[in-house]
């Protein structure tokens, strides 16, 4: 057989190269940062729609989901209550350790990995947490106990990393003894099947721990906080871009950049709003933005610097594209799998603190089951918009997909149905975990006929 044949050795890699070369002029543009080539923001509006069409819709079809989710809950749920302003900061609670714990998997899953242990880990991070902080007992100041436990939580991540990238044993198998190993280690430390352990509000040493979720930051210190954060954010957004123009290189339009401000004022505006609302009875005052808010946005805003502004997140979507090609480039393939599982098991021990203190600081062999909870990570990361072929995704699609995770589950238990609530919160989730994985496939699918490849 001859190459010209399009046959033997040769033939798929040339016809694949042909291809690439020979890409309408549309169909690669649609792979460019539509801010990489606009000049103003009318270019930048329809480069981005483009890339819609083409599949790469980024978070338009999660944000679209909340939107449905929040109508359509809002409309069967008695007294139409779901969007109340009490139900709205309950819901992002719930959500909180699914936002996490996706954000966790995503660093993972764009290596064209997957972690099943982030349940079990988180779970075993919150309990080491709360045991260390015991008085009688360890009693270990809050800060160490926290430190402690994500630290651990990381080790144990670089353990599995280690076996997964140097001894080469699939990322399912590794994760999936994991986790089995650390259910059966949750339920030791906690002292047997019906063990327990809490951390108290009265306690000095404990109330930062029990107050990262259930506590509130004044209403006033809560606009002083939001109007110094939208200024940092703008300040930096608006500098950022003026610099780079004045240097010649690739900036955003000015005007996408006051649309990026006015969007964080916005939801800042709404979201403080929302939280300050007396959601108490007449005889009880209950108002404030949680601190788990600032503490999301803070974990949120480190992933995204770490995997879009460094060196290391370069190389995580270098190996998620195509890890043949990035360990010829002189990356240590292994070094930055082992770093990421680290990474992500550490992200979930914090999890699994938060978790503990949403469930008013106590956590038991019943808080939540390690296997719900990295079916949810997995599936809030996906349904987001992060692929499972690795090369493509962002925190924030773990952030929103976490959050429409919540949002589910909190609706269908304020429908009152009974037996069919339990089956409903996993239906609807795999339903719309489905309708993500099959919008993944053919955008990529979509994406390899006539065009340059994903990276």
């Amino acid at each position: 057989m001859t190459a010209d044949s399009g046959e033997g050795p040769t033939g798929p890699a040339d016809a694949t190269a042909l291809r690439d070369l020979t890409a309408t002029p549309e169909v690669a543009a649609a792979e460019v940062p539509p801010e990489i080539l606009a000049q103003s923001l009318g270019q930048y509006l329809r480069g981005w729609l483009l890339r819609v069409r083409s599949g790469n819709s980024g978070v338009l079809p999660v944000v679209l989901a909340i939107v449905a989710v929040a109508v359509a809950f809002e409309i069967v749920t008695p007294e139409h209550a779901f969007l109340r302003p009490s139900n709205l900061v309950y819901i992002f609670g719930l959500s909180t350790i699914y936002m996490v714990l996706a954000m966790a998997e995503i660093v993972v899953l764009l290596l064209g990995e997957i972690d099943l242990s982030v349940g079990a880990v988180a779970l075993f991070g919150g309990v080491i947490a709360f045991k260390l902080v015991q008085v009688p007992g360890a009693g270990w100041p809050w800060w160490a106990a926290i430190l402690t436990a994500v630290v651990g939580c990381g080790a144990v991540g670089a353990l599995q990393g280690t076996m997964i990238s140097r001894l080469k044993i699939p990322s399912f198998v590794v994760s999936l003894g994991g986790f089995l190993l650390f259910s059966g280690i949750l339920v030791i430390v906690l002292g047997g099947a019906d063990g327990t352990v809490s951390v108290s509000s009265s306690v000095p040493n404990q109330k930062v721990m029990y107050y990262m979720v259930q506590g509130m930051i004044d209403p006033v210190a809560s606009w002083v906080v939001l109007a110094v954060v939208v200024g940092a954010v703008g300040t930096t957004l608006w500098l950022r871009g003026a610099a780079r123009r004045r240097e010649g290189l690739v900036a955003p339009p000015a005007g996408l950049t006051a649309i990026r401000i006015a969007l964080v004022a916005i939801v800042g505006v709404a979201t403080v709003m929302i939280c300050t609302v007396n959601r108490g009875t007449s005889l009880v005052t209950v108002e404030g933005v949680p601190w788990v808010i600032p503490i999301v946005l803070v974990l949120l805003g480190a992933w995204t610097l770490l995997l879009q502004r460094t060196r290391f997140g370069r190389y995580v979507y270098a190996i998620g594209g195509n890890p043949e090609a990035a360990r010829r480039a002189g990356v240590s393939v292994a070094a930055i799998r082992t770093w990421a599982f680290a990474l992500c098991s550490a992200t979930a021990g914090l999890g699994g603190i938060l978790l503990g203190s949403f469930f008013f600081g106590e956590y038991s062999t019943n808080t939540q089951d390690p296997g719900q909870l990295v079916l949810y990570a997995v599936a809030a990361a996906v349904i987001g918009g992060t692929s499972l072929f690795g090369g493509r995704g962002r925190p924030i699609h773990g952030g929103l997909g976490g959050l429409l995770i919540g949002g589910i589950a909190y609706g269908v238990s304020l429908l009152s149905l009974g037996e069919l609530a339990t089956p409903l919160e996993y239906i609807l989730p795999g339903a719309v975990l489905l309708v993500a994985v099959l919008v993944d496939v053919l955008s990529r699918r979509g994406a390899g006929t006539g065009s340059v490849t994903r990276v």
